[in-house]
């Protein structure tokens, strides 16, 4: 097996769906300022635009996606923009606050069979409130040794976490689906990192160069991951 003191795990995209829930109302959110939009513009382009534009004041997750919405309404359509267009974004933006969780194939049993011989840790960022609704109901909770939500995953933010956790980065491994926030930090710290894509990726996460070297592995699936950590078939 390898020699790691903690393994660690994203949550959204990783062990549950999510960005399909995102790419579905963006698509719906086009479908209703399109009408309204002046020639030339790209809706979806601009709902971008103010999601980054916004993320150092909102940060991550439904509630930053649904004002950045609003106010990317505002900004495409001005008084053109009935208030029926503004109460169908906040109904999009309330379903997917209340959305059940769905869990990837074999997350369970790989979460099982890991936890009987490592350290688990959950490290998910976005808003509070939502994301730990979402850990309570997933039925995934006790596999955890300990649940980090952060409102960033930085290299500074992943030093905290190794010093709460009183690991060195030499012993720690995540999984996750962003190279961005779960790959680049944790290698860059000197840990090692789990690629496992998810068939959808927000653009603010992408990446224009794929990490590589020893510590860096990428997996078709979650399911691959206890044979990589040398965990034999029970």
């Amino acid at each position: 097996m390898r020699e790691f003191d903690v393994v660690a795990f994203d949550a959204d995209d990783t062990l549950w769906h999510s960005e399909d829930g995102f790419r579905a109302a963006e698509e719906r959110f086009v479908r209703l300022l399109t009408p309204l939009a002046p020639k030339g513009i790209d809706v979806a382009e601009a709902l971008t635009a103010m999601e980054r534009a916004n993320l150092a004041v909102y940060g991550y997750g439904v509630k930053a996606f649904g004002l950045s919405m609003i106010e990317a309404a505002i900004a495409v359509g001005q008084d053109r923009v009935p208030s029926a267009v503004f109460t169908e974004i906040i109904d999009v933006t309330r379903d997917l606050l209340l959305a059940p969780v769905r869990l990837l194939a074999d997350v369970a049993e790989v979460l099982e069979r890991v936890s009987g011989h490592y350290r688990l840790v959950l490290i998910t960022k976005g808003d509070l409130i939502h994301q730990t609704r979402k850990v309570r109901t997933s039925g995934l909770d006790h596999h955890f040794h300990h649940v980090e939500i952060v409102l960033e995953k930085d290299r500074d933010t992943y030093r905290q976490v190794l010093d709460r956790l009183a690991v060195t980065p030499d012993r720690f491994c995540m999984i996750g689906n962003s190279i961005r926030s779960d790959i680049q930090p944790v290698l860059e710290e000197g840990g090692h990192a789990v690629h496992v894509p998810y068939p959808y990726l927000w653009e603010l996460e992408k990446v224009d160069v794929l990490p590589t070297g020893g510590r860096f592995t990428e997996l078709g699936s979650l399911k691959e991951l206890p044979a990589w950590l040398g965990i034999t078939a029970h």
